[in-house]
C-alpha cells in the first residue's frame, strides 16, 4: 500500500518508533536513524536486541548517524532529501540544535512530510519539560481512570506512549493523502498530552456535558462491565453494555437468579448502573459457585459476551488467537527467530503483502543506504 514511500525515522524509545512500525507494516521504506551507542530500547534488557526494541522495529532498515559529526549531518540531509517522510520524537528544538531546521528542511524538500512527536507542545509552561508514558498517563487523566487512590501504585502497559505514535501514523497517512493531490508537504504536530486526552474524550465529554467527575469505576458502571472470581480461583470478564436482553440472559438463564431479574434496583439499565456496586457484589457472590470453564460454558451457550482473563501466555495459546494466526514470526540472520505480534490490519481479508524484516542490528544498513544515497 505504501510501496515507493520512504520514511526516515529519527526516533527512540515509543512513540516515533511505534509510528514508523505501522508505516513498515504498510508497506513503506523506513529506514531508522539511530545514534552511535543505538535507541536506548535496544539495551532496556541487556544487549542490543531486546524484546522492547524488538516489539517496535521490525519492518525497518538501520543506519547510524552522528548527530555532532557534519559529514553524518550532511549524509542525512541528503538522505531527507530523497524522502517522503520524516518523523521524529525528539526534545523540541533538537534538530534546530543540530542544523536540521524544520523550516530549512521543508525549503530543500517541499514534498516532505515532517511529523514531529513532542510530549506538550510547541506553546505553553511544560514546553521543554522530558516527557514519558507515566507523565502522559498522569496529566492526561488517565491514570485517574485506573489507579486505586488508595493504592496508587503504577502498573499496567504504556497507554500514553502507545496511542500517540498511533495518532502520529494518522496524520502522516492524512498529509500522504493530502500531498498526492495537491503536490504540497505538510508539518505535522503531535503531543502526548493532546494524544491521550483525545484517547480518553469520552471521559472528558462526560464531564464537560454532566458536570460529573469520573473515575475508575465510571465506565464499568455505564458499560455494565464486571470481573468475577470462579470457584478454581480463575477469573472471567462479562460485559453486558446498555441493553436489556443480556442483563436477561445472565440473570435468568445464567445464573438461574429469577430474584435479580425481579430486583426494583437491576430492573433497568439507570437503575444498574446506580446500584453498580450492589449489584457487582451481588454477581460475585454467585461466580464461586463453578468453575471458569463451566460459566464459560454457560455463558457461550446463552450469548452473553465474556472473555476469560488471560495473562500473555494464556492470550497466546487462545484457539481464536491461534485461527487468527496473530503471531508474527520472523528470522533475523544474526539474531534467528524473532517472534512478535502482527498488524491487525487486514486488505481484502489479507494482511499487506510486503516482504516483512527482522528488526535491524544497529547499523546493520548503514553502508547499503548511505551508497544509495
Amino acid at each position: 500500500m505504501l510501496k515507493g514511500v520512504r520514511v526516515v525515522e529519527i526516533g527512540a524509545f515509543i512513540t516515533a518508533p511505534l509510528a514508523g512500525m505501522i508505516l513498515g507494516d504498510l508497506g513503506a521504506d523506513v529506514i531508522k536513524v539511530e545514534r552511535p551507542e543505538g535507541d536506548p530500547f535496544r539495551r532496556a534488557r541487556g544487549g542490543q536486541y531486546s524484546p522492547n526494541f524488538v516489539a517496535i522495529n521490525r519492518n525497518k532498515r538501520s543506519i547510524v548517524v552522528d548527530l555532532g559529526s557534519e559529514r553524518d549531518r550532511a549524509t542525512l540531509l541528503a538522505l531527507i532529501d530523497k524522502s517522503d517522510v520524516l518523523l521524529d520524537n525528539l526534545r523540541l528544538g533538537a534538530l534546530t540544535k543540530y542544523g536540521l531546521d524544520p523550516r530549512v528542511l521543508a525549503e530543500r524538500n517541499p514534498r516532505l512530510i515532517h511529523c514531529s512527536i513532542t510530549g506538550f507542545g510547541a506553546v505553553g509552561p511544560y514546553r521543554d519539560r522530558p516527557v514519558f508514558d507515566a507523565v502522559g498517563q498522569a496529566l492526561s487523566g488517565i491514570s485517574s481512570l485506573t489507579l486505586d487512590p488508595e493504592s496508587p501504585f503504577s502498573s499496567g502497559p504504556t497507554i500514553s506512549d502507545d496511542v500517540t505514535g498511533m495518532y502520529a501514523c494518522l496524520a502522516i497517512l492524512g498529509a500522504l493523502y493530502d500531498r498526492a493531490q495537491t503536490g504540497h508537504g505538510h508539518r505535522v504536530e503531535v503531543n502526548m498530552l493532546e494524544a491521550s486526552m483525545a484517547f480518553i474524550q469520552g471521559a472528558f465529554t462526560h464531564f464537560m456535558q454532566s458536570g460529573v467527575v469520573p473515575d475508575r469505576f465510571t465506565r464499568a458502571s455505564a458499560s455494565q462491565s464486571f470481573v468475577f472470581r470462579c470457584a478454581d480461583r480463575k477469573l472471567l470478564a462479562v460485559h453486558l453494555s446498555t441493553g436489556e436482553v443480556f442483563w436477561k440472559s445472565l440473570a435468568t438463564t445464567v445464573l438461574e437468579a429469577a430474584e435479580l431479574a425481579s430486583d426494583p434496583r437491576f430492573i433497568r439499565h439507570a437503575e444498574r448502573v446506580k446500584h453498580y456496586a450492589v449489584l457487582r457484589d451481588a454477581l460475585a457472590a454467585r461466580f464461586p459457585a463453578r468453575a471458569r470453564s463451566e460459566w464459560m460454558l454457560r455463558l457461550e451457550k446463552a450469548d452473553v459476551p465474556f472473555a476469560p482473563v488471560y495473562q500473555v501466555d494464556e492470550a497466546l495459546a487462545d484457539p481464536q488467537v491461534l485461527a487468527n494466526e496473530t503471531v508474527c514470526e520472523l528470522t533475523h540472520p544474526t539474531q534467528g527467530r524473532v517472534r512478535t505480534i502482527h498488524s491487525p490490519v487486514l486488505i481484502d481479508g489479507k494482511r499487506p503483502q510486503n516482504a516483512l524484516r527482522a528488526p535491524p542490528l544497529l547499523g546493520e544498513h548503514s553502508q547499503a543506504i548511505t551508497a544509495a544515497i
